[in-house]
């Protein structure tokens, strides 16, 4: 401690040196956020380090501040990059909030529990063979008792404290949580158990946002004659937040685990779907009860700002589910921040949920801010799952940063704020460890995420599915299969990491069509006389590239035409799949038959080639059932599209609801896995992407791809690390940094460990050979960098330098050496097909190439 203390009372200056910023300067526009730093690192407009009250272990001023030292310093090296600097306090459940009377000495119920409080076992009672989600224990024996007058001393410190040492903007925030647990609720549970009505936590657990108030004689800081009978929710809330916060000098508010975004938060089902069928005529009543709560709120509490968790679905889940119109959330004038990815799949290592819930979340959003979250600790359920669930493994740092938007004037938007729940763990510790070996993986992912589309682009139907909703009830079916089809593809190995809106991409394909030279582009099919439609015509006729999935029920006939496509009787059922193709290689082969359920999947299936003489369709994939057989699968281009090449996927939802939270996957042995199609099709594109492991029930790899300056950054999840990947380009095998790999059938072979990101720069075609690609100083004035390719037999090589690199100041030397006085060799620029590169040819043995 007197080490400690000593490093307390450095000398401001000192400190503020450390932690990188020296000035006194108002937080940059958020114009500016995202734009490199000195250090290279794309800027935060805000970082968010959350924290419960568990650090303050003890109640004296002077404590205080060591904490929150503490919390500064240990995340100074990160919090440089960031405009502003928020502490997000988990104070308890929300409960604080509702319970809220206006007097600094009313007592604070506070989260100092490990495990649920509101359960029918007292706090630490009960045998030990009770789970904590069945009985809780306090923290620590001697867990100090706080007042609101504590609270409110204790935002003040974080607040001085943070301005001192960091000279950047400090907010607080309060947050609110539905359910039951963070901290006892008896206002919830026992005086108002009518407003419980979710069961996201077993029956009658969590509050809904649109429920009503009986009556209550008791005085609280917004109702200090009581609550009226019949009293919205939102109004109630609303009036106790802005109370609240306005009374302890809280900044904002965070809505945890769905508030505000209907009914079950972690579930597949909800209001509207029950498992079995979808309660259409409850839609428009569900979706305006849920925009009714955040006008009644933003009547009570009108310019504290918002910043929402949201749930651990979708946006087309949610809204097909549970009626949750996130369009009108969005535009709505309500002063919010847009849910950023769940941070559920550290729990269940669904991350293709996860990554596909938060591209369907940003495609659209309010303004150009967004935010990642990462879960370091918890609080509340002794897990710290850096620690443990992650095993200090980065792969749920490395793909969602690798994930971006592009906005409707075709930039790259990256997400602006960061948060981590959270920086103490259940016993109110706060390791060095964690911060210390997590933040340098933040920083290198912030570094090579995205400053232009990927290879694949998901074209989001985020104003079709609103529309839908509103004026076409009976294709909710069709809106609920979209989501859960993505979400499988990408736990097959889809590397998705980009996305636009339907709306975005017409807007900005006349201004910039150049965009996505370099991508395949993924959509639904489009409906008839749609501008949707008119584009994608437009597009494929002027050599774009294009997968379509899904029901194509409501093509037009120019574009049915153009897929080749007509529409019969639909089936569902068993069926068994006959492919054309072999993508992966597997001991014991996937299985022939496979189970397409209506109700998941968007309906029957209905589609065929038309006509099969089509010399420029190639069918790759077709379902039979009996003597009746649909083909679902096929690719198609024409003399005519000056390149263009579209593909078809009717594509099934290879899952089912057996009473779970989310939809599970059929048995991978005895179904195949419909969504993995669309990795498979990838390679009709030139990118292929091969898998090779003992048994379908072993789980496949994830993978993003982020291009940025030039580079393709690779980032990889190996659930099972006795997996195999061989990646192939039309530009070649590319030779990740740093490894070696063995070249088969034009593919580069790979092993990874479980968590993996690599940048390559360089593409090699050859027949066969083990090569590799290293880094090496660069030894010469002028010279930024240098990198080895070793093992080529009369390669193509093409390599892929910064943007800024022109063709005079980039050099290529083959079987040269130290000084570089000889070997060098003449060069081409690439195909404009392929991007910005340059290519040497006929290249055996070693090649160095070097630019400034």
């Amino acid at each position: 401690m007197k080490a400690f203390i000593k490093h307390l009372f450095l000398p401001i200056s000192l400190i503020s040196l450390l932690i990188g910023c020296v000035n006194n300067s108002s937080p940059t526009p958020d114009v500016l956020s995202g734009l490199p730093d000195d250090s290279g690192i794309k800027r935060f407009n805000n970082i968010t380090l959350e924290a419960s009250l568990k650090p303050f272990k003890r109640k004296n001023k002077r404590y205080y501040r060591e904490v929150a030292y503490t919390m500064y310093s240990q995340w100074a090296s990160l919090l440089k990059h960031s405009d502003t600097i928020s502490i997000m306090l988990w104070t308890a459940d929300g409960s604080e909030i509702l319970d809220y009377k206006g007097e600094m000495d009313q007592r604070l119920e506070w989260a100092k529990y490990i495990g649920n409080p509101n359960t029918e076992h007292e706090v630490g009672s009960g045998p030990k063979n009770l789970s904590m989600h069945e009985r809780a224990y306090v923290y620590r024996d001697d867990a100090p008792d706080f007042t609101f007058g504590d609270l409110k001393e204790i935002v003040s410190t974080l607040k001085e404290v943070g301005k001192n040492l960091t000279h950047k903007p400090i907010r607080i925030g309060a947050t609110f949580d539905p359910g039951p647990e963070f901290a006892k609720s008896p206002f919830k549970y026992e005086k108002h158990p009518e407003i419980v009505q979710g069961a996201a936590m077993g029956e009658k657990s969590f509050v809904s946002s649109y429920s009503t108030l009986n009556a209550d004689s008791e005085a609280y800081a917004g109702f200090p004659e009581g609550i009226p009978n019949n009293t919205p929710f939102g109004t109630f809330f609303g009036r106790q937040s802005q109370h609240f916060l306005a009374d302890l000098d809280f900044d904002y508010l965070w809505l945890s685990n769905g508030f505000g975004f209907g009914m079950e938060p972690w579930s597949a089902t909800g209001t509207i779907f029950t498992g079995t069928g979808f309660k259409t005529s409850k839609l428009s009543e569900t979706k305006n009860k849920i925009l009714d709560f955040w006008h009644l709120f933003r009547a009570e509490c009108p310019n504290f700002r918002i910043e929402t968790r949201g749930t651990n679905i979708a946006t087309g889940v949610d809204l097909a589910k549970d009626g949750v119109d996130l369009r009108a959330i969005y535009h709505g004038g309500f002063n919010l921040l847009p849910p950023p990815n769940s941070p559920w799949a550290a729990l269940d290592g669904d991350f293709g949920l996860e990554l596909m819930g938060y591209m369907s979340r940003i495609a659209d959003i309010p303004d150009n801010r967004y935010l990642f979250r990462y879960y370091t600790h918890d609080p509340w359920w002794q897990n710290s799952p850096w620690l443990d669930r992650y095993g200090r493994e980065p792969h749920d740092i490395y793909l969602p940063m690798a994930l971006a938007r592009i906005d409707n004037q075709g930039k790259v938007g990256l997400p602006t704020h960061l948060n981590f729940l959270t920086i103490d763990d259940s016993f109110g510790n706060m390791p060095d460890k964690v911060p210390n070996e997590v933040i340098p993986y933040i920083l290198d992912a912030r570094s090579d995420s995205p400053t232009s589309p990927g290879p694949l682009v998901w074209v989001y139907p985020f104003d079709e599915y609103h529309d839908w909703a509103k004026d076409r009830q009976d294709r909710l079916p069709e809106i609920y299969y979209g989501d859960w089809f993505i979400r499988q593809s990408i736990n097959s190995g889809l590397p998705l990491n980009t996305v636009i809106t339907s709306t975005n991409l017409i807007e900005i394909g006349l201004k910039n069509p150049r965009l996505f030279q370099e991508s395949v582009l993924l959509s639904i099919v489009p409906d008839a006389e749609s501008n949707l439609e008119k584009f994608w015509i437009d597009y494929l006729k002027k050599g774009g590239k294009v997968i379509f999935y899904g029901p194509a029920d409501q093509a037009g006939p120019e574009f049915l035409q153009m897929l080749n496509l007509q529409n019969v009787l639909p089936l569902e059922g068993e069926f068994v799949i006959d492919r054309t193709y072999s993508q992966d290689n597997l001991n014991r082969p996937y299985p022939k038959k496979i189970k397409h359920s209506a109700l998941f999947s968007g309906g029957g299936i209905r589609t065929k080639v038309d006509k099969l003489t089509d010399p420029f369709t190639e069918v790759l994939a077709r379902m039979e059932q009996g003597n009746m057989s649909r083909d679902v699968m096929w690719t198609r281009t024409n003399p005519d599209w000056n390149g263009g090449k579209l593909a078809y996927l009717r594509g099934t939802n290879s899952s089912h609801f057996d009473g779970g939270r989310l939809l599970k996957p059929d048995d991978p042995t005895v179904y195949f896995t419909g969504p993995k199609m669309v990795r498979d099709l990838m390679a009709r594109f030139g990118i292929s992407f091969q898998i090779k492991k003992e048994s379908p029930k072993i789980k496949d790899p994830m993978l993003c791809i982020a291009r940025n300056d030039n580079g393709f950054f690779f980032s990889g999840y190996n659930p099972d690390t006795t997996v195999e990947q061989a990646f192939k380009f039309p530009q070649g095998a590319p030779l990740l940094l740093g490894y070696d790999t063995k070249l088969e059938n034009g593919h580069a072979n790979f092993t990874f460990p479980p968590a993996w990101h690599r940048e390559c720069r360089v593409f090699v075609e050859q027949e066969d050979g083990v090569v590799s690609c290293k880094e090496m100083t660069t030894g010469q004035l002028g010279i930024t960098r240098r990198l080895k390719i070793t093992g080529l037999k009369n390669a193509t090589v093409r390599v892929y330098p910064n943007q800024r690199i022109g063709d005079k100041n980039i050099f290529f030397y083959n079987n040269a050496h130290y000084p570089w006085r000889e070997g060098q060799i003449n060069f081409e620029k690439g195909e404009a097909s392929t991007g910005f590169n340059y290519v040497v040819r006929n290249i055996t043995g070693e090649l160095v190439v070097s630019w400034e």
